[in-house]
């Protein structure tokens, strides 16, 4: 608690907090958890249940999530050390505040994302309902130059409700029927990655997160993150792939690859390709940024936005926007914690 804080605050918030707790407990897989308490056991010497109360614990001292506990790895830190990291209450707090509700619908829901964001992007893209209606159109999408496309639930996120395909394996019939199947809101043409991107990790499209703040119309750039696929069709941490801090000035990858799965080294090199990860350079950087500063101000309504960004030959394209951008990609690449910068922007 913050020093100061009056009774009743401190009251208010220890409730909230206890509602976290017990949206973690429904929310975590208990095997993931306890293969983390084993290894978090191993590697510092404690118990299991002495990590697991600690754990507990922190989810009120420092706002965090119980896997927070073991991806911050706190069970080998001090509080001082603690104190730096914006957990999972931290950023949902944070978030609600810059895009409310009301707002953040239009960066929630692909279709009308991708309706709002259309100068953003050049692939093209059908609902389910326009693959069942035109059949030209879906032979079109088939003959795309990337052989792939790409199924989406309308409301998916962490590359959840996501499939790659590639173009050969539906006619237009059978794809309305796989659709509404698995029940995927739209189909898109797959992103022809840049060669030099594909040559650090062919399996998936390798996408730039820039984190934007506005403010009055002002953009501020809060953090640039290379998500890196690994034997992976999509890049997000939490289906396995890396990630890597990009220096915002100059678009060169800083430091290594990171798994958010705690039992995993760091990676200097790409484990399939073997390319060199620090010192990549990330193709369009100045055109990459430029693109994620027009887009934090296409939606005013939304102040803190997290872009992915496929850098393709041509040039970037807009792929989404996340107002719920995720604390693990943008903190653990970093190796410290970063709830400073929150504290700063508000």
């Amino acid at each position: 608690m913050e020093y100061g804080d009056s009774a009743e605050k401190r009251k208010r918030k220890t409730m909230m907090r206890l509602v976290y707790l017990l949206y973690y407990l429904r929310q975590t897989p208990p095997a993931k958890l306890g293969r983390f308490l084993r290894y978090a056991s191993e590697v510092s010497g404690r118990s299991r249940f002495v990590l697991l109360c600690d754990a507990v614990g922190s989810v009120f001292r420092y706002n965090i999530s119980l896997l927070d506990y073991f991806h911050f790895r706190f069970y080998r830190r001090g509080r001082a050390q603690r104190l730096k990291w914006a957990g999972t209450g931290t950023l949902y707090e944070f978030q609600l505040r810059m895009n409310p509700r009301g707002a953040r619908e239009v960066l929630e829901d692909k279709v009308l994302f991708l309706e709002h964001f259309r100068d953003f992007y050049r692939r093209k893209w059908m609902t389910v309902e326009e693959v069942a209606a035109d059949v030209g159109k879906v032979e079109q999408l088939l003959g795309n130059p990337s052989g792939r496309v790409v199924f989406k639930g309308r409301r998916g996120q962490a590359g959840r409700e996501v499939e790659v395909v590639g173009c050969g394996a539906f006619t237009p019939a059978e794809m309305v029927a796989y659709m509404r199947k698995k029940r995927f809101g739209l189909v898109e043409e797959g992103v022809l990655q840049h060669p030099l991107m594909a040559a650090l990790s062919p399996s998936g499209l390798n996408t730039v997160r820039l984190i934007t703040h506005l403010v009055d119309g002002e953009v501020t750039l809060v953090g640039a993150r290379l998500r890196i696929s690994v034997h992976s069709p999509v890049d997000n941490m939490a289906a396995g792939n890396m990630a890597a801090v990009v220096d915002m000035a100059t678009g060169r990858v800083s430091g290594p690859g990171v798994y958010s799965d705690i039992t995993r080294k760091n990676e200097t090199v790409h484990p399939v390709t073997g390319h060199s990860i620090p010192g990549f350079m990330v193709p369009f950087w100045q055109e990459c940024t430029d693109l994620a500063v027009r887009a934090a101000r296409h939606t005013p309504g939304n102040r803190s936005v997290g872009w992915d960004i496929a850098i393709t030959p041509m040039g970037p394209e807009l792929i989404e926007g996340n107002h719920n951008w995720c604390k693990l990609l943008w903190q653990l690449p970093a190796g410290e914690g970063l709830k400073s910068q929150l504290d700063a922007l508000v």
